[in-house]
């Protein structure tokens, strides 16, 4: 059970003169707890959650937010042994994990330095976490995945990435929010050097192409991506539904379907064996599978070492 929020530990947001202090009264926290959670989509109280847990803003707040909501919390610190402080922000958590009535458990994984670093680090992380983990992942996480994967070439399925999940539910917060929280309870976050490092893609994103968007347009663009994403997931949904009812192995069969299922339907295939953090087929292997079904080749390359062919009118991966 979620312990009680220190009372004694919030003092007043102004002092005697009127000045912000920096620090807020703790009906202010409770209102700005209550109204978060209005807008987060956490199972009902007493559900047993797993919270991966950096020890930045948004899983800090993730942490506060699933206590506060009465689940049974379970906080996990997953340390790369990319930086000599991983024992020490594992300890920083597990303090917030105990004040705040959640388990702790720590675990370690080893990731070499190298090419695609960012996205090995995500793989091992995932891998030494339960599946149904819950992430604080929020609205800027979204609008800026949507505009990776735009970076990327994709299409309606890659825009509407990071949509709702029992395992994001964050997802209606921004960034914004989560520091928030943090700020409101005392909790200074984490800052991981490598979120401010340009080698990473995500991080120019966030720190040059979205704040170059919202100028130009003259307002703040994530509600605008992420308004986008939802009515892209809606007709995605839609089409996957079609997909899922059409065998991708039957070539008769995907001749005569719509042009956006039959290359849904081979998506779904091409990826078997793959999850959400696996990239989808590129949309020219796609094309190229689709020239087989058409019969203008007999076989074609899709990537990690596989190989479509057709015969007797079936296809055929190996």
């Amino acid at each position: 059970m979620a312990a009680d929020f220190e009372r004694d530990s919030i003092a007043s947001a102004v002092d005697s003169e009127g000045r912000a202090s920096g620090r807020i009264e703790l009906s202010d926290t409770d209102a700005l707890l209550a109204t978060l959670l209005g807008r987060c989509t956490f199972p009902s109280p007493g559900t047993p959650v797993t919270c991966a847990v950096s020890g930045g803003a948004d899983s800090l707040a993730l942490l506060v937010l699933a206590c506060r909501a009465g689940c049974v919390v379970t906080a996990v610190h997953v340390d790369h042994r990319l930086r000599p402080t991983g024992e020490i922000e594992a300890a920083q958590v597990a303090a917030v994990a105990s004040r705040f009535g959640a388990r702790f458990n720590a675990v370690s994984v080893e990731v070499a330095e190298g090419p695609n670093l960012e996205a090995r680090a995500r793989r091992a992380r995932y891998d030494a976490l339960p599946a149904d983990v819950l992430v604080g992942h929020t609205a800027d996480d979204r609008a800026e995945t949507m505009l990776l994967n735009l970076l990327r070439g994709t299409g309606a399925t890659g825009l509407a990435a990071l949509g709702a999940s029992p395992r994001r539910p964050l997802l209606a917060l921004r960034r914004g929010d989560t520091e928030a929280v943090c700020a409101s309870l005392g909790l200074v976050p984490l800052r991981d050097p490598t979120n401010s490092d340009p080698r990473f893609r995500r991080n120019r994103v966030r720190g040059e192409v979205l704040p170059l968007l919202a100028e130009v347009a003259e307002r703040d663009v994530v509600p605008l991506l992420v308004r986008l994403g939802d009515h892209l997931a809606a007709l995605d949904g839609f089409v996957e539904l079609a997909a899922a009812n059409l065998d991708p192995t039957d070539v008769q069969a995907l001749r005569a379907a719509s042009p956006v299922v039959a290359r849904a339907a081979l998506r779904r295939w091409l990826r078997t064996g793959g999850d959400e953090e696996q990239h989808p087929p590129d949309a020219a292997a796609v094309e190229r599978v689709l020239s087989v079904v058409r019969g203008e080749r007999r076989a074609t390359e899709v990537g990690r070492g596989r190989r479509v062919a057709r015969s007797a009118g079936r296809l055929h991966l190996t």
